[in-house]
């Protein structure tokens, strides 16, 4: 699992038919404390975040295909959640 900041919406004109009327956003990952690391993601929103949301993304490819129910599915990436507060305990 991956926590990140969605900064865009990701268009495409030819794409896989699977990807037809999905929302794909890019995210930009971080750590729990929200500091940008540097790397980001583009997953498909199924918690229908926006930019500026925190989310959860699933980034492993098996896993992504059993969220979107269906086995062949080209995908790797898919936003599960969208985060409220992240508490670090010690």
């Amino acid at each position: 699992m991956i926590i990140g900041n969605v900064i865009g919406e990701v268009y495409s004109t030819i794409n896989h038919p699977f990807y037809d009327g999905k929302k794909l956003l890019m995210v930009e990952t971080t750590g729990f404390s929200g500091q940008p690391d540097g790397d980001y993601v583009i997953a498909i929103d199924y918690a229908q975040a926006g930019v500026g949301d925190r989310v959860l993304i699933l980034d492993e490819g098996n896993g992504a295909r059993q969220v979107v129910d269906d086995s062949t599915a080209p995908l790797r990436s898919v936003i599960v959640g969208v985060v409220d507060h992240v508490e670090i305990g010690a």
